[in-house]
């Protein structure tokens, strides 16, 4: 017979899932304790978001924000509809056929005069002009007109310039009043839309960017093929030396990260040069005429070669943190069991240094596709890298959107490298030291 004055256990009494009694556990202050356990973790978990926010604030507006605003530049078209928003409007109803009528023209005379009055005219002109060449002298001159202009309109616009009644620059203009763009985009790709709207060729003269595009990746793989040639063997006697010698050669290979990229490259100049210090021992040694000296600077020679001692470092310290890592045993027991030197190497040691070749590669490649300083000192004309293009058009054509359009491009083409070089070794293998 069971005992109904037996004392409660601590905590109102429960049933578990499969019917069985039971009791809450509670803490000290009467609280559940599955309560209690929630909230220390979500003060926990608000702690580290204080901590790390930040570098979360810092990424994401030295990072990512510049990165969106590059993506918008690139289809972003305002400067017709905003400063040209009369002639804007009265073209939508225009089928592209023949020259618009009366009305559209006045507003054309209307915008040219206000936009001349505020000064502001000079950027639908040159959004234009990148277009089409010779818009912003037509615009330019047709505005300080303007103002005097009296009905018809048409007539006196045409009186200003003739090629006011040219269909194809109202076709332009019309094209250009949307928002958004692809124009940047088929620029940088050495495509223009004809008169007519479709994607077309541009003339043969004008085509460069593709070119460079595929120089500055055929360079970038070429860079990064020579800093694995020269970085394996260093990378292995840094892993294999004894610790004292091994510390100096290490300090030999971070020295360059001490010195200035400026000084480096404007080192190689120096070395590099027709009267410079390599070709000066070449003749020297009677290896080289004096009137056969070689130019190795201010081409693509000068800037494989002075990027590959700028990034080899890159590479180096990959694969030294990759073969520390792989014990000297290893190579001991292939060669007892019958492997010559060369086999050994081939089946045992270099697919455990994959991981470092991989990560020290991509890494010396994406760097390298975006370097900018040294091709524009070492390059020359034949050496230079799409990069200094953007440069040009952000500081001399003030093309910003091509610019955009171009970087974007990159963006893509690091992010797909990236996704092929996680597909085949994996970014979780990457190891950087």
């Amino acid at each position: 017979m069971s005992d109904s004055s037996a004392p409660a256990t601590s905590g109102s009494a429960e049933h578990d899932p499969n019917g069985a009694p039971g009791a809450a556990l509670t803490t000290a202050d009467g609280v559940p304790l599955k309560q209690s356990l929630n909230r220390a973790i979500r003060r926990s978990r608000l702690k580290a978001l204080l901590l790390v926010a930040p570098l979360l604030i810092f990424i994401g507006l030295a990072f990512v924000m510049p990165i969106f605003d590059m993506l918008s530049r690139s289809v972003d078209n305002p400067e017709v509809s905003t400063y040209l928003p009369r002639t804007s409007e009265a073209l939508v109803d225009w089928d592209g056929e023949g020259l618009p009528d009366e009305a559209t023209y006045a507003a054309l005379a209307d915008d040219l005069a206000a936009g001349l009055k505020a000064r502001n005219l000079g950027r639908v002109a040159s959004r234009l002009n990148y277009e089409m060449s010779g818009m912003r002298s037509l615009f330019m001159k047709s505005a300080r007109k303007a103002a005097r202009m009296e009905a018809p309109y048409k007539a006196a616009l045409i009186e200003a310039d003739e090629d006011w009644q040219d269909p194809d620059i109202w076709r332009l203009i019309k094209r250009e009043s949307t928002p958004y763009t692809a124009s940047y985009y088929l620029a940088a790709v050495d495509r223009q839309f004809s008169p007519t709207g479709e994607i077309v060729e541009k003339p043969e003269y004008l085509q460069i960017h593709v070119s460079l595009f595929i120089r500055t990746f055929w360079m970038s793989a070429a860079i990064t093929g020579l800093c694995l040639l020269l970085a394996y063997p260093v990378a292995w006697l840094l892993a294999t030396l004894p610790a004292g010698r091994g510390n100096l050669l290490m300090i030999l290979v971070l020295l360059p990260f001490w010195t200035s990229l400026l000084v480096r490259t404007t080192t190689w100049i120096a070395i590099l040069q027709q009267q410079g210090v390599l070709n000066d021992m070449l003749v020297g040694v009677g290896i080289l005429a004096e009137e056969a000296r070689i130019q190795l600077i201010y081409n693509k020679t000068g800037t494989i070669i002075a990027m590959t001692h700028i990034l080899l470092p890159f590479m180096i310290l990959p694969l030294y943190s990759v073969m520390k890592t792989i014990p000297p045993s290893y190579m001991h027991a292939a060669r007892s069991l019958g492997a010559g030197p060369i086999t050994a190497f081939r089946r045992v040691y270099f697919p455990q240094t994959l991981p470092g070749i991989g990560a020290g590669s991509i890494l010396v490649f994406i760097l390298s596709i975006g370097y900018y300083i040294t091709p524009a000192l070492v390059g020359g004309q034949s050496g230079r890298f799409i990069t200094n293009f953007i440069a040009y058009h952000m500081q001399t054509s003030l093309n910003w959107g091509l610019a955009a359009a171009i970087g974007s491009i990159l963006l893509v083409v690091v992010i797909l490298f990236y996704l092929v070089y996680n597909r085949l070794i994996g970014v979780d293998k990457v190891k950087l030291g």
